[in-house]
């Protein structure tokens, strides 16, 4: 079946877990807020709940319907200068106006820019990053949250090897929609997430060794860290994340999980680093694409380490996309590294009164880009301290210090 869609009162609970739940941190937005919503052409639906429910919630809603299919032309007619164009004035104004957005990722064609340069788009993102940079320094004054859901496609569904009705069954679980209450799911499962993330940021760590068939990572968390997850961003999201000291990750990881990324599909990654670099990647598919990736200014360097628990996650088959890949289950749940860009709110105190160069002193990674790559293999995760105690803290996909 390729015309599948949701019923209309799944789509009302979708929209109010993103609204009323997922944004302000799990809270859900309060009167008078703008949210901004971003929606491509063919999830009109959920884009019609979403504009309903900030409207019921008291907000006023900023609806924005993409077209898909776009882009090949564009990137296959765009000059230099189109590519790089960057509405300054306007997105400033933007960034100033919105108090929240939500993002849904709807693809109908994955791989519409498979044969496109890689270096345009990466070109035109880089050209972006201010904006980027713009809505990361107002969410860490705590005046923006976002969040990110997602609309099932045939396309997606056939590269997995589901029907569109087990793809969005896939969605409908992993985010609670089969509930009565969804909203009381997630705040079950924010309880959780908030428990251990107290339990891991009591802990004085210094390095991880990650250690399983598949790896040998060590990993510095450098001063001031924290781990982060449970916030809202991302629907579903089960992950528990750090941005390392990225001068101190040294080893090798070998990821079983394809990435998708930028129309492109790569498969068998292996990266290996030193003093914090990525001196060796390779893929057995989309190799190519993986090497001009990492070209970009700092995307040779690791900006996040995520652990999911598999007592959270519903996940239970790969969807050909991050949201829901970086968070899958399994018997030893996963982890992820990601190339590029740190997360600011994995610092252990006030993001907003931190320069540029004191970022940079602590090792938190600047880039325009940030690709998350997966590997649901086993693996142990013992912690040293500071003071040099030894703690394992995550084993068979679970964290060992958290009972349920």
């Amino acid at each position: 079946m390729t015309d599948y869609q949701p019923s209309q009162k799944i789509l009302q609970k979708y929209a109010e877990v993103l609204i009323n739940c997922a944004l302000n941190s799990g809270k859900g937005i309060k009167p008078k807020e703008v949210v901004q919503l971003i929606v491509p052409d063919i999830a009109k639906p959920l884009a019609r709940e979403l504009q309903n429910t900030v409207l019921k919630a008291g907000g006023h809603p900023m609806l924005q319907i993409i077209p898909t299919q776009f882009d090949k032309d564009f990137y296959t007619l765009a000059n230099a200068d189109q590519l790089t164009f960057f509405p300054q004035d306007y997105l400033k104004e933007r960034v100033k106006l919105i108090d929240h957005q939500v993002y849904i990722i709807a693809d109908p064609n994955p791989f519409e820019l498979k044969d496109i340069d890689h270096q345009k788009f990466i070109k035109a993102r880089d050209a972006k990053k201010a904006y980027r940079d713009w809505l990361d320094d107002k969410e860490g004054k705590n005046k923006f949250t976002w969040t990110i859901g997602l609309w099932g496609v045939p396309a997606k569904a056939d590269i997995v090897g589901l029907s569109l009705e087990d793809y969005w069954q896939q969605i409908i679980k992993a985010c609670f929609l089969d509930k009565e209450d969804p909203i009381a799911q997630w705040q079950r499962i924010l309880k959780m997430q908030k428990s251990i993330k107290k339990s891991l940021n009591a802990m004085s760590i210094e390095w991880l060794d990650v250690k399983g068939p598949d790896v040998n990572l060590k990993v510095k968390l450098g001063a001031n860290r924290i781990w982060s997850g449970g916030s809202g961003r991302n629907i579903p999201s089960f992950e528990f994340f750090t941005s390392p000291d990225w001068r101190g990750v040294e080893g090798w990881i070998k990821f079983n999980q394809p990435l998708y990324r930028y129309g492109n599909v790569v498969k068998d990654i292996y990266l290996e680093l030193k003093n914090g670099l990525v001196v060796k990647a390779k893929a057995k598919t989309g190799n190519k694409f993986l090497q001009e990736m990492l070209k970009s200014p700092n995307a040779n360097k690791i900006g996040e380490y995520s652990l999911t628990d598999k007592r959270m996650s519903r996940i239970t088959h790969a969807m050909a996309e991050t949201l829901f890949d970086e968070n899958i289950s399994g018997p030893y749940g996963n982890t992820h590294l990601a190339v590029g860009r740190a997360y600011k709110d994995c610092y252990r105190g006030n993001p907003a009164s931190i320069s540029k160069k004191e970022w940079e002193n602590m090792g938190f990674n600047d880039s325009a880009e940030h690709t998350d790559i997966v590997s649901t293999t086993d693996r142990t995760v013992t912690a040293t301290m500071t003071d040099g105690n030894k703690k394992i803290i995550y084993k068979k996909g679970k964290f060992t210090f958290y009972k349920e």
